[in-house]
C-alpha cells in the first residue's frame, strides 16, 4: 500500500495533489510520502515483535536526510556501505550505536571515522578488512565489534546484477571456511566478535531463498557457539521485494518474512537485525515528469518526456519495470494506446518503456513513475549536465522541498579551470 491515490481525477501525494508540487518546483521531481515511509518502517518492526531486534534502514535505497530522520524519529537504525553514508546519518541525528557498517572496500579512514564517532559494529567482508579494522582499533586504543558476514551459497532467484549470496558473488567469505575465520578474529585484540552477518540479495519474490540461508546460519551459529564464540547477533540483510505492478503477483509480506525469521533462527536467543531499505522507500516515492513532445514513428509513437535515464536509471540499468501512470486520471472507458516512454538525453539506452499502454498525451501533461523511491534519486547523475531534480517530502496536506535543483551556474563553477588555461 502506498499513499499516492486519485482523487477527482487528480493523483495525490497524502493530501497535496501532485500538480500543486509541480507547479511549485517544476519537473522532472521526486516526491515522498512521509505516510508511506512510516508505514513500511512499523510492518517491519511488528513483524519481529517478540524477538530483541533492530530494524536497520538500508539508507543506499533513498539517503535523504530527511528521510533518514523521519525512519529515526520512529526508531530504526541505519545500515551505512561507506564513509558518506555515515556522515550522513550522523548528520541526520542517528547515533553511532544504532549504525551498522556493512560494504565490501571499507577503508582505513572510514574505519578510523565510525570508530571515533561510535558505531553498532562492522559487518566484516573478508579478512584482510578484519585485519586493518583490528589494526585502526589498536591504533586508537579501542576494540571493534564485528560480524563476519557469510556466503552461503544460495540462489536468491533476483536479478544478476542485484544477487549477492552465491560462491561467485563478491560478497562475504565462504560459509564453508566460516570456523578458520571466526578463529583469527577471535585472536585479534582489536576486535570483539559478536555475531554472524548473511545477506544474499535484493527485490527477493519469495521467502525460500532466505529460508535456505538463515536455516544454515541457524547450524553455524550452534557450531560457533560450539567452538567458544559468544555469538549473540544475528545480521540477516534485507533484500524482501516489492511490487513494481498492479498484478496479483506480490512479493510476501513483511510479517511473513518475520514468521520465517522466528522459525528458523527464534530458538537462538540472538539479537535480530534486519537491513530492509526497497521495501521502506521503494513505493514511498514517485518521480514525476512532463511530456515534451509527442512524436509519431514509422511503426510506434513516442512520448519524449523532460525526466530521462540520468535521474531515474533503473530501467537502462536493471531493465526494471516501472508502472507509469497519468497525473490526471484517465477518463472510464478511455482508449489506451502503446507508446515507447523516452529521455531526452542522447543515448537509445535513455528508455523507460515500449510498447507501453497509456491514454492519449499531449505535450504538458504530467506524469508519474510509481515505485521509484527507492535507487531513484540516489543513482541520479548529472549526464549531459543535466541537473540532478528536487526531492520533495509530502506530510498530509503539507510539502518541503528536501534537495533543491541547481541551477546551471552552480554546476558549472564547480569546475576550476587550471592557471595555464
Amino acid at each position: 500500500m502506498d499513499h499516492f491515490l486519485y482523487r477527482d481525477g487528480a493523483l495525490y501525494a497524502e493530501d497535496v495533489p501532485i500538480s500543486e508540487i509541480a507547479a511549485a518546483v517544476g519537473t522532472p521531481f521526486y516526491v515522498y510520502s512521509t505516510a508511506t515511509l512510516l508505514r513500511h518502517f512499523k510492518l517491519f518492526d511488528d513483524a519481529l515483535d517478540g524477538m530483541d531486534h533492530l530494524v536497520c534502514y538500508a539508507m543506499k535505497a533513498a539517503s535523504n536526510q530527511a528521510i533518514l530522520k523521519t525512519l529515526a524519529q520512529a526508531g530504526a537504525g541505519m545500515d551505512v556501505v561507506s564513509g558518506g553514508e555515515y556522515q550522513r546519518a550522523k548528520a541526520a541525528g542517528v547515533p553511532g550505536e544504532k549504525i551498522v557498517f556493512s560494504g565490501v572496500g571499507k577503508t582505513a579512514d572510514e574505519i578510523r571515522a565510525a570508530l571515533t564517532g561510535g558505531i553498532r559494529q562492522f559487518n566484516v567482508e573478508s579478512e584482510p578488512e578484519m585485519e586493518v579494522i583490528n589494526a585502526v582499533a589498536l591504533e586508537l586504543g579501542m576494540v571493534a565489534p564485528i560480524t563476519v558476514r557469510v556466503n552461503p551459497d544460495v540462489d536468491a532467484k533476483t536479478h544478476a546484477k542485484i544477487a549477492t549470496g552465491k560462491s561467485e558473488n563478491k560478497f562475504g567469505i565462504p560459509i564453508s571456511r566460516a570456523s578458520e575465520v571466526y578463529a583469527r578474529a577471535a585472536s585479534l585484540p582489536g576486535l570483539e566478535v559478536i555475531g554472524i552477518d548473511v545477506h544474499i540479495g535484493s527485490q527477493l519474490t519469495e521467502l525460500e531463498p532466505f529460508e535456505l540461508a538463515y536455516t544454515k546460519v541457524a547450524e553455524l551459529t550452534e557450531q560457533l557457539r560450539a567452538e567458544g564464540h559468544n555469538i549473540r547477533r544475528l545480521d540477516l540483510g534485507g533484500g524482501l521485494g516489492i511490487p513494481y505492478t498492479r498484478s496479483n503477483d506480490a512479493p510476501p509480506l513483511p510479517v511473513e518474512y518475520g514468521a520465517l525469521i522466528k522459525k528458523t533462527l527464534g530458538h537462538l536467543g540472538c539479537e535480530i537485525e534486519i537491513e530492509p531499505g526497497r521495501l521502506i522507500a521503494g513505493n514511498a516515492g514517485l518521480m514525476v515528469s512532463r511530456v515534451i513532445y509527442v512524436k509519431s514513428g514509422e511503426d510506434r509513437d513516442f512520448l519524449i518526456l523532460d525526466g530521462a535515464m540520468n535521474d531515474l536509471i533503473r530501467p537502462a540499468m536493471y531493465e526494471a519495470y516501472h508502472d507509469i501512470v497519468a497525473v490526471q486520471e484517465p477518463k472510464a472507458g478511455v482508449e489506451q494506446q502503446p507508446y515507447d516512454i523516452v529521455g531526452p538525453v542522447c543515448e537509445s539506452g535513455d528508455t523507460f518503456a515500449k510498447g507501453r499502454n497509456m491514454p492519449p498525451l499531449e505535450p504538458g501533461d504530467l506524469i508519474a513513475f510509481r515505485s521509484a523511491g527507492a535507487y531513484g534519486a540516489v543513482m541520479a547523475s548529472e549526464y549531459n549536465s543535466r541537473p540532478l531534480i528536487p526531492e520533495v517530502l509530502v506530510h498530509e496536506d503539507q510539502f518541503a522541498v528536501i534537495r533543491e535543483r541547481p541551477s546551471f551556474d552552480e554546476i558549472i563553477n564547480r569546475d576550476t579551470i587550471p592557471t595555464w588555461l
